[in-house]
C-alpha cells in the first residue's frame, strides 16, 4: 500500500471480549487503541468511539502486553483456583464450605474462582505466547498451565483409585464445551479428559446439548449406561439434573451437590 502512494496508519487495537457475550461487551468495555503515531490513534479512536464505552491510548507494544496480561491473569486464577481445590481434596476437606468461608463477606476474596476446567482458544494460548516472549522464563505462566492442564489427569487418577481402576467402568461426561451455554469445543478439557479415560481402560460416553458431533450421545443414554459422571462444561441444562444416585465428579459445583470428586 505505502509502495503504491498510499499513507498506511497502523494501530492495535485487541478485542478483549467474553465469548458468547460480544454484543453486549462491544459497547460496555473500554476500547485499547494501541498507536505509535498519533494521526493513527486518531483514526482508529474515531472508529472505536461509535461503539465503545471509552477508549484507552496506549503505544502498539503496550496494547499487545495489555492483552496477554488480561488472559494471562485470568488464566492463572483458575489454576489458582484448581490447586487450591487439589490440595483441599488430599487433605480430605470438603472444599466447597472451604470456599464459602474464604469469600463470605470477606471482599479481598471476592475475585477468587470456583474450579474447573480452564481451557478454550484464548487463555492457554495467551498465557503460553507470554512464556514463549519472555523465552520461556515466565514460571508463574507455567505453573498455571501444568495445574489447568492437569486437573484432567487428577481426576482420572482420583477415579482409578477409587475403583481399582477403570477397566470395564463406564464414564460419562456431561459437557463437551470448553465452556458453559457454547457450541465451541476448541482446546476443550472435556475431550483431553475422554482419551484419558480411554486410555485407563474406561469406555467413555459423551453427550453435549450445544455441540455438533457423530462421536456424542443422548443425555439419557450417558445416564442409562454409566457407573460414574464427570460434569465437563456445566451447561445450565445440567443445573440440578437427577442422576438416579449415581457416583459424580463436579469440580465446578454447578450441579446443586457442591463440589465433587
Amino acid at each position: 500500500l505505502a509502495e503504491a502512494g498510499c499513507r498506511v496508519d497502523v494501530a492495535f487495537c485487541p478485542e478483549r471480549i467474553a465469548e458468547g457475550h460480544a454484543l453486549e461487551e462491544l459497547h460496555t468495555l473500554p476500547q485499547i487503541i494501541g498507536a505509535d503515531e498519533d494521526r493513527a490513534a486518531e483514526r482508529a479512536t474515531a472508529l472505536f468511539e461509535r461503539v465503545a464505552a471509552k477508549t484507552i491510548r496506549t503505544t502498539t507494544k503496550e496494547a499487545e502486553l495489555a492483552k496477554l496480561f488480561t488472559n494471562t491473569w485470568r488464566y492463572m486464577k483458575f489454576a489458582v483456583a484448581n490447586q487450591f481445590f487439589m490440595i483441599a481434596d488430599q487433605a480430605g476437606v470438603d472444599y466447597t464450605n472451604v470456599l464459602r468461608a474464604v469469600r463470605e463477606d470477606y471482599p479481598r476474596a471476592k475475585d477468587l474462582p470456583g474450579p474447573g476446567f480452564a481451557a478454550g482458544p484464548c487463555l492457554f494460548k495467551d498465557t503460553m505466547q507470554l512464556s514463549a516472549f519472555t523465552a520461556d522464563h515466565f514460571p508463574m505462566g507455567q505453573a498455571a498451565m501444568q495445574v489447568n492442564e492437569g486437573l484432567r489427569a487428577y481426576i482420572v487418577s482420583a477415579l482409578e483409585r477409587r475403583y481399582g481402576g477403570l477397566q470395564g467402568r463406564t464414564v460419562g461426561i456431561l459437557g463437551m464445551a470448553f465452556k458453559a451455554e457454547s457450541d465451541d469445543t476448541r482446546a476443550s478439557l472435556s475431550y483431553k479428559l475422554r482419551k484419558l479415560l480411554a486410555w485407563a481402560g474406561a469406555r467413555v460416553v459423551c453427550t453435549d446439548p450445544f455441540v455438533e458431533d457423530d462421536r456424542l450421545t443422548t443425555l439419557d443414554c450417558v445416564l442409562k449406561e454409566s457407573d460414574v459422571l464427570v460434569l465437563g462444561a456445566p451447561h445450565q441444562a445440567y443445573r440440578n439434573l437427577a442422576i438416579g444416585g449415581k457416583d459424580l465428579v463436579d469440580v465446578w459445583g454447578a450441579m446443586g451437590q457442591g463440589i465433587q470428586l
